[in-house]
């Protein structure tokens, strides 16, 4: 069966739920909606040179997808990047090489070097990118929590937070963003990871993150010290049952108090009584004191990713 490569169709409903289906079969870890899909175009900086690519059968079946881009908040010049995923029913059909070689043409088209890709931590996903000429890198980790039958320690009440603490949701900076804009922004850069960003464009940080419709401001918590923002836990859902923990951080001069936990416990807990059931993070493996935090509310790993990396000069 031929399989062809296209771009995915702005406007088009039903690519989007194309997509969404395709990510959801081959790594059901993530939150994907149809929105999120046609968000993550319509609101790619033009510098990232975005594309979503689908890989389409000839009776009009989408069996395969990839994003790939430009990595322009990198410092480093010529980072880029390819997350391609095939529907577990329709592998074997070349969907994934044709996938890797159309967005491999597209980097190179603008002057990237190196091209990460994450994969699946599992010996067909592993031998596919090894045979393409990737090599492996660093490792992370998804996480899954039952939500709806875990056992969640009691967050505190306000009454006995310790003192200049408070909680508030996301959605109480709707009118000034840019405190969190800039929290983002400290704890981004301590992030491990093979491609650092610096997060310095206030107005495409409000496009692509704050104005993201998966991103829940009301389960979004923020942990205040004397009026100031230093620690949050921002939380994305699919409108259904999922919630993803999409950012953890404390700022530099308050790590050390317990307030991710704090945050992250209040965010947990209003998931639940909204009706969330399976709650999802993801944790790079060296991170050792955020696996800890999260081990301590009962997630566990679910599966693992590698960071795998191609010189594109090679090509």
């Amino acid at each position: 069966m031929t399989v062809s490569i296209r771009d995915l169709r702005p406007g088009v409903r039903a690519d989007a739920e194309s997509v969404v289906r395709v990510r959801r079969a081959a790594l059901p870890f993530m939150i994907a909606t149809a929105e999120g899909v046609a968000f993550e175009l319509s609101s790619a900086h033009p510098a990232k040179h975005h594309r979503i690519l689908v890989a389409e059968t000839p009776d009009g079946r989408v069996v395969g997808t990839a994003q790939t881009g430009i990595a322009y908040d990198s410092p480093e010049p010529g980072q880029s990047y390819v997350n391609a995923y095939v529907d577990p029913a329709h592998r074997g059909l070349g969907a994934g090489t044709l996938l890797l070689r159309a967005a491999e043409e597209h980097l190179a088209a603008r002057g990237a070097r190196d091209v990460y890709a994450w994969v699946l931590d599992e010996p067909a996903s592993r031998a596919f990118a090894e045979r393409h000429g990737y090599r492996p890198g660093r490792s992370a980790h998804f996480l899954r929590l039952d939500l709806a039958a875990a056992a969640l320690p009691e967050p505190p009440r306000e009454r006995d937070l310790p003192a200049g603490v408070e909680l508030r949701p996301g959605s109480a900076f709707a009118a000034d963003p840019r405190p969190l804009f800039e929290a983002d922004a400290e704890t981004t850069a301590d992030e491990p990871g093979d491609v650092a960003a610096d997060l310095d464009d206030y107005e495409d940080w409000l496009a692509q993150t704050w104005n993201n419709p998966s991103l829940d401001k009301e389960l979004t918590t923020v942990a205040l010290v004397d009026g100031v923002v230093a620690s949050f836990a921002a939380a994305q859902t699919d409108g259904g049952t999922r919630y993803l923990s999409a950012m953890t951080g404390t700022l530099r001069a308050f790590r050390g108090r317990g307030l991710a936990k704090l945050a992250k416990s209040a965010s947990l807990h209003r998931a639940r009584a909204a009706g969330y059931t399976e709650a999802f993070t993801g944790n790079d493996a060296g991170n050792g004191p955020m696996l800890a935090v999260n081990e301590w509310f009962g997630y566990e790993i679910c599966a693992t990713e590698t960071r795998y990396t191609r010189r594109l000069e090679t090509l």
